[in-house]
């Protein structure tokens, strides 16, 4: 959690608008690869390894954000 906790939030956003939806033309790799997915097309290592690589900025963004609300509501209980 310290990890987390080290990574402040303009890193974590330009993370994920630069890396988590790069490349921007045709379309974002992660919403390609998210697709896929769904459709179960999601197979070859080089996709799975794109799927991670775009979606962990937006994975931590999502994190820091759940970990900050809960050490929020925990704070207003005490």
């Amino acid at each position: 959690m310290r990890f987390l906790d080290s990574l402040t939030w303009p890193v974590l956003i330009m993370a994920s608008l630069t890396l988590g939806l790069a490349p921007f033309t045709p379309e974002p790799h992660i919403w390609e690869k998210l697709k896929m997915l769904a459709a179960g097309e999601l197979a070859r290592p080089i996709d799975i390894f794109d799927l991670c690589l775009h979606g962990l900025p937006w994975l931590l963004l999502l994190a820091k954000g759940i970990r900050t609300l809960t050490a929020r509501d925990q704070g207003d209980q005490g």
